[in-house]
């Protein structure tokens, strides 16, 4: 591995880093399951939800000067209606659990233990404030003989279930982007992952 660097940002300092955070998300999320065709436009749109946020934060790795991979989280009440709703439906205390985004990372820079940092360096974030007791995240679901799917893809299930975290079927959600080839954006659905901090 070439000498790599990290930063962290909070709040709205995250804004300083919109258009190479968001270069990043369109780059990684193009490949399957998220087939993702954004734009920065979007992106930045998207984005401004985390700095608005006083508790949000993004751990970023560097090559140089070109960032190479990126995590975030924020408290789930600061998230979008789509992202809270499965919870606010049911019995959840939504002001004790963070909710983690993207862990994205370029493929040549995968398999050195970055997923776990990740994780790491997001549960460690939530715990300090000493009020939130649940992680979540979701991930997008699509079919398994889906055309796109690669003949070598392996979901991160088994990550995610070595690090703690449970599947929740019942906790849903739908979120929409145009897919690969695509101008209109499609609903996708996304279950829930989530374990106590």
């Amino acid at each position: 591995m070439r000498s790599l660097s990290f930063s962290t940002k909070r709040g709205a300092e995250i804004e300083s880093v919109f258009d190479e955070l968001a270069a990043l998300r369109i780059g990684v999320f193009r490949d399957f399951p998220y087939l993702y065709e954004g734009t920065i436009a979007y992106e930045k749109e998207y984005l401004k939800t985390y700095t608005q946020s006083e508790h949000s934060f993004l751990f970023a790795v560097y090559d140089g000067p070109r960032m190479v991979g990126a995590t975030t989280c924020i408290p789930l009440r600061d998230e979008t209606v789509d992202i809270r709703t499965p919870f606010e439906r049911s019995d959840f205390e939504i002001d004790t659990i963070f909710y983690f985004g993207e862990s994205i990372l370029l493929p040549e820079f995968r398999g050195h233990g970055f997923g776990h940092r990740f994780f790491d360096e997001r549960e460690a974030h939530a715990r300090r404030f000493g009020t939130y007791k649940t992680a979540c995240f979701c991930s997008v679901e699509r079919e398994e003989d889906h055309p796109a799917k690669p003949l070598d893809y392996r979901p991160n299930d088994a990550f995610w279930t070595r690090r703690g975290y449970a599947k929740m079927p019942s906790m849903r959600s739908t979120m929409s982007w145009p897919d690969q080839g695509e101008t209109v954006s499609t609903p996708k659905p996304m279950v829930y992952w989530l374990r106590a901090l």
